[in-house]
């Protein structure tokens, strides 16, 4: 079986929706566009090139990050395994859509600025103490919400 994966740059064009599935998985769902733009030396003027759509489904931890952080016209970076998911519409028409299984899902911090809020470590990956004294912030130890804005 092949393994593709990758990363994306681009902007949320839709609200994630989360659904559960008839195994009783959590599964949050958005798409994404990435626009190409590149300068034209003789002009100065910056062009409008192609456009990738893709559909992007988060599971496990990324469900509620991604629900607590992310919304249509966000700029964001991706990074997954993708996939053609062909499918045949009501009207009989066969479509094939480009699907990425996110690992990684971020704020592209070149195009917005965000504010971190730690999620609490899971007890394997609790730093140990060495006796100093750390604020919760220090540890990471605060639920999760980045605020993009």
């Amino acid at each position: 079986m092949y393994e593709a994966y990758l990363t994306v740059v681009g902007t949320v064009i839709t609200n994630p929706i989360k659904r559960t599935t008839q195994s009783g998985d959590e599964v949050m769902s958005f798409r994404v566009a990435s626009n190409s733009r590149r300068m034209d030396r003789g002009t100065g003027e910056w062009q409008d090139g192609d456009t990738l759509y893709a559909s992007v489904s988060c599971w496990r931890r990324l469900v509620s990050g991604v629900g607590a952080s992310l919304m249509k016209g966000d700029s964001v970076i991706v990074f997954g395994q993708a996939h053609t998911n062909e499918y045949t519409t009501k009207d009989g028409v066969g479509r094939a859509d480009l699907e990425i299984r996110a690992t990684a899902v971020g704020p592209d911090l070149a195009r917005c600025s965000v504010k971190v809020d730690r999620s609490r470590p899971v007890a394997a990956e609790r730093p140990e103490h060495s006796g100093e004294e750390h604020t919760e912030q220090e540890h990471g130890e605060q639920e999760v919400a980045a605020a993009v804005g």
